[in-house]
């Protein structure tokens, strides 16, 4: 009975709070928390500064959604529709940080575990469907990170050495080593995130240093294409404004498919938990939102348009990519950059590296969610050894490597729109939330900072089920004719 009214009281560890942090280091948090609480009288420029150094989830969430989703919507967008599709992914993002900015309010101010929130201040069946989801939809989206990665690794490795494989049976074996590679290393750099403030540190500084090389990769072959006189700017920047919106089917499946990898239902799971693990709380809320900006928002955007941009001036040919035409494949695009006149450094090296890093980025931060999922689903604390096993659930999608010839990069485009169907199950959930006096208390938006936060968080739910809707209407018109 005392363990029953616990749990109703909230006082259980296992619905408060995350051990990884504060177990480790008590002392660093003690630290940050007066840091913070001496920037929060300072100067905006101050403050910012102060904050940078001390950002960490919102870079992750860059790391997990800058995976195959998003290059292969931005390649596409690029080669079909050229510049015209640049307003999709930043917009996707922003209704996006307006949800996230909600769940680390939510999850700050109280210290609860989102999953055990969610069954108990709304439904079980919504707390079991949002954590299912966002488990399902991260082993679905983890194939096609390992048909990227292993792609684009085995491309590189021939331009670097000229390798050619000596027989089909070879060149699997290569791409089945690839797989392995990249899944040891993803393991270790996994793993090293439950051991405490360091490891949490160094798994964050990790994925930030990808974020950062995916950048600089396609910002290269921008600049390269600038000063060849290879940018439309008058239509570049015109891209940025919603003025076209497509109606064939390809137009809109790529369009759902960046609305799905911008903001998929793992990044709404991964996203508090990561907070929690940070050890962060109601003194970290500003800085919550800073990161979410310079973590999230900003390195998504300039990362994804800088990739419809590249591919835009590059190999733009809406004959050649229109429905039921040539597919498109990174390699296919490194190859297209090299004719186009770009280097072989630029065009098969360095975009190669970046394509690579968005795929690893992914695997990590899938390997990570499925531990978080597994461990609510099943009330096991997410440390030792089950902990460990829970984020290799999904490594299966190594098949991935050898599948790559067979099904190609295609495979991210519906895979991105399906997993975007379930994205309302969270958003849905995080806006009860954020009226439920039960739940917040006196830190419930009231009078107008409530009527905002509502009309903002409404705007970002019906956005989304509009794509939804406006998706399966092409798809459905697409096979009735």
């Amino acid at each position: 009975m005392e363990e029953q009214r616990n749990q109703e009281n909230g006082s259980d560890d296992i619905v408060r709070g995350l051990p990884m942090f504060t177990a480790s280091a008590p002392e660093v948090l003690a630290k940050e928390k007066a840091e913070l609480a001496e920037l929060e009288g300072k100067g905006a420029l101050r403050r910012w500064r102060g904050y940078f150094a001390k950002t960490g989830p919102g870079w992750l969430q860059s790391a997990l959604v800058l995976g195959s989703g998003s290059a292969m919507a931005s390649l596409f967008a690029g080669a079909f529709l050229q510049y015209k599709l640049l307003w999709v992914q930043p917009l996707a993002m922003i209704l996006g940080i307006v949800m996230f900015a909600a769940m680390s309010h939510q999850t700050l101010s109280t210290e609860y575990r989102p999953f055990y929130a969610m069954k108990r201040f709304i439904h079980p069946a919504l707390a079991w469907s949002w954590a299912i989801g966002a488990l399902v939809a991260t082993i679905i989206w983890h194939l096609p990170q390992y048909a990227l990665a292993a792609g684009m690794t085995d491309d590189i490795i021939k331009t670097v050495t000229g390798w050619e494989p000596s027989s089909e049976a070879a060149h699997i074996a290569a791409l089945i080593g690839i797989g392995l590679v990249v899944l040891i290393i993803s393991t270790t750099v996994v793993w090293n995130y439950s051991s405490g403030y360091k490891g949490i540190r160094f798994y964050e500084r990790a994925l930030k240093g990808l974020v950062w090389m995916i950048i600089i990769a396609f910002s290269l072959v921008i600049i390269r294409r600038a000063l060849d006189g290879g940018i439309e700017w008058g239509k570049m920047f015109k891209g940025f404004l919603p003025l076209y919106i497509p109606t064939d089917h390809r137009g809109v499946s790529v369009v759902m498919a960046a609305f799905g990898a911008a903001t998929g239902i793992n990044a709404t799971f991964l996203f508090p938990y990561t907070l929690l693990a940070r050890g962060w709380g109601r003194e970290h809320r500003g800085l919550a939102r800073f990161d979410l900006i310079t973590g999230m928002l900003l390195p998504f955007c300039i990362a994804t348009s800088l990739m419809v941009i590249a591919t835009a001036c590059t190999i733009y040919d809406p004959e050649k990519f229109a429905e039921g035409s040539t597919m498109l494949s990174p390699i296919m695009a490194a190859e297209m950059f090299q004719s186009a006149g770009l280097s072989i450094f630029l065009s098969r090296i360095v975009f190669g590296l970046g394509i690579v890093g968005m795929a690893l980025s992914s695997i990590t931060m899938h390997m990570l969610i499925s531990g978080f999922a597994v461990c609510e689903i099943f009330g096991i604390e997410p440390s030792g050894w089950r902990y460990r096993l829970a984020c290799l659930l999904p490594a299966p999608g190594l098949v991935g490597v050898v599948l790559w010839k067979y099904v190609g990069a295609w495979i991210a485009i519906p895979t991105s729109a399906i997993c975007g169907l379930m994205l309302p199950i969270a958003f849905i959930g995080f806006f009860i939330l954020n009226n439920s006096s039960k739940y917040l208390g006196d830190d419930k938006p009231s009078g107008a900072r409530a009527l905002v936060w509502n009309i903002a968080m409404i705007v970002s739910i019906l956005a989304t089920l509009a794509s939804i809707a406006y998706y399966l209407h092409s798809t459905i018109a697409k096979y009735l004719h």
